[in-house]
């Protein structure tokens, strides 16, 4: 099978056209092709006039090895790459050592996952509830201002990126094709098999839902075990090893092999294993406001005339400016027809995060416009000193939007001027439980403020109306990624002064993001097998 890739057509092509320009690449008859399926289907939307669709194509051709030898010096033609996934090792017969999972999120699951299907039968620990009861605890704070520790936004099955825009892309290097991997696991769960060959696949919070009750199904069918509302208090180490867990329910449970997959908001986990010993540093990390306005504005910016074609859907964008203060601002965790929600996990503090449905079809478009920050220069001293800095910020939104889990905003127009809002325009926020309009000044480091003022206008000149007057920002996104790492060795992923102890995902400071995550998890479990089987 033979991959060609750079194949541009229209937006507006019809389906034999791809036909043809296979034929034309290959410079081969019509009855030669054989058959050919899509790879990925990519948008150049570098001319809103005249946007084309990319295509990697997978080719059956007659004469093959003719072909491929004829476009040798083709860098667009080359043999299709195996990207399936191989495990790398089995659990044997014997054996009834288990490894523990702590943490459901992504990372947990896909560790959990591979390690099922592997033989070694895993215990999974999740602090929060199943995700469908999550989900009530969740819209209890959306909607009622009550906010539950342990079963929110950031705890409970299936992670933080439950409640998000579900995007299934990533930067990554992934040479082993682990991506692959998860995304084929997330079709057999139920996702749209559209995410195998879109350029930025999403799937939404609903369907994630049933998407992880599914994927938990498998792992405990394969002989696996979760066990929910089971927070992990303590980690028993002797001679720099792992010998257990203790549960907040004073159960303890013996293990030589622990994944640690807690999710970037355990503040709680991080200073019980800073406490342990176990190495942390500080890393840097963003923070910032969620900004709002009509996704029609972001459609017309971006597509044009196709604004809204099916293929095309809700426009997203992506963002960078480098202020004149040094510091980096830019657009994170964009959410086309989406909502602003409450993503916090600690009592009197408010944090916001962006989500989407698969359909994307609310009437705003959100994101994060967030400012670089790093422990050299804005929290130093102590590896836990970043978690202060979040909860320092996420305390003040709390007062500044009336401490009731409200959030504090400003229209657009206002925070450019500095001056407070007292009521709203063209757009009508999304954060429940509310907005409370005031100035947000005070609502980060002057540093960042000024960054993001001098940011927004930047980026208008990029996205034509993104400084609209009565745009709203809403305070405070903190959560942007781990403020630790729990560094391991690069080899075998254990952590680096403590053995038997697999830290993986955001969390752990080395995913950001479903896929990332998942691909960590599937990494540490392969690493995981291999020593239980050595």
């Amino acid at each position: 099978m033979l991959r060609i890739t750079e194949i541009k057509l229209p937006l507006t092509h019809e389906p034999n056209e791809i036909n043809a320009a296979i034929i034309k690449k290959l410079a081969i008859n019509t009855a030669d092709l054989v058959e050919f399926s899509i790879f990925k289907r990519g948008v150049d939307a570098r001319k809103a006039n005249a946007i084309l669709l990319v295509y990697t194509l997978d080719v059956t051709v007659k004469g093959e090895a003719k072909v491929l030898a004829k476009l040798s010096k083709d860098p667009h033609v080359k043999l299709t790459p195996d990207t399936s996934y191989k495990f790398v090792a089995n659990a044997p017969a014997t054996t009834t050592a288990r490894p523990i999972v702590v943490g459901l999120g992504p990372a947990g699951l896909f560790a959990a996952l591979i390690l099922a299907q592997s033989g070694f039968k895993p215990l999974v620990l999740e602090r929060g509830k199943a995700v469908r009861e999550r989900t009530k605890d969740t819209f209890n704070l959306w909607r009622k201002g009550v906010l539950n520790p342990e079963s929110n936004v950031q705890f409970g099955e299936g992670g933080a990126g439950t409640f998000s825009d579900g995007k299934l892309y990533s930067q990554i290097k992934d040479p082993k094709h682990y991506g692959r991997k998860v995304l084929h696991e997330f079709v057999k769960a139920g996702a749209p098999e559209e995410i195998l060959y879109v350029s930025h696949p999403h799937i939404g919070t609903f369907r994630l839902v049933g998407m992880v009750e599914e994927m938990r199904k498998t792992i405990i069918a394969l002989g696996g075990e979760i066990r929910f509302q089971s927070k992990v208090d303590d980690i028993e180490i002797a001679n720099n090893e792992v010998q257990a867990v203790v549960l907040a329910s004073g159960e303890r449970i013996a293990t030589n092999h622990l994944v640690l997959a807690v999710g970037h908001s355990a503040r709680d986990t991080f200073e019980m294993i800073h406490k342990r010993g176990i190495f942390v540093e500080a890393k840097p990390f963003s923070i910032g406001f969620r900004i709002e306005h009509p996704q029609s504005l972001i459609d017309q910016a971006r597509h044009g005339p196709n604004a809204q074609h099916p293929i095309l859907g809700a426009a997203d964008y992506k963002l960078v400016h480098h202020a004149s203060n040094g510091r980096s601002v830019y657009s994170f965790c964009m959410c086309p027809g989406g909502t602003v929600v409450a993503a916090a996990s600690e009592p009197n503090r408010v944090v916001t995060n962006g989500m989407s449905q698969y359909s994307r079809n609310e009437r705003n478009a959100n994101a994060g416009i967030v400012v670089g920050i790093t422990p050299e220069v804005d929290y130093p001293g102590h590896p836990l000193a970043g978690m202060e800095f979040q909860r320092k910020w996420e305390s003040q939104a709390y007062l500044l939007g009336g401490s009731t889990y409200q959030a504090p905003g400003q229209l657009i127009g206002d925070f450019l001027v500095n001056q407070p809002s007292t009521k709203f325009g063209e757009v009508t926020p999304s954060y429940t439980p509310g907005v409370n309009l005031t100035n947000l000044d005070t609502a980060l480091p002057e540093f960042a403020i000024s960054a993001i003022r001098e940011a927004i206008p930047q980026f208008a000149k990029q996205i034509k109306g993104f400084d609209l007057p009565d745009g709203i920002l809403t305070g405070v996104e903190t959560r942007t990624s781990s403020p630790i790492r729990i560094k391991r060795n690069d080899d075998d992923l254990q952590s680096i002064n403590t053995k038997g102890l697999y830290p993986t995902g955001e969390g752990a400071g080395y995913a950001g993001g479903i896929l990332s995550a998942g691909v960590d998890g599937i990494r540490v479990a392969e690493a995981v097998a291999l020593s239980m089987t050595k």
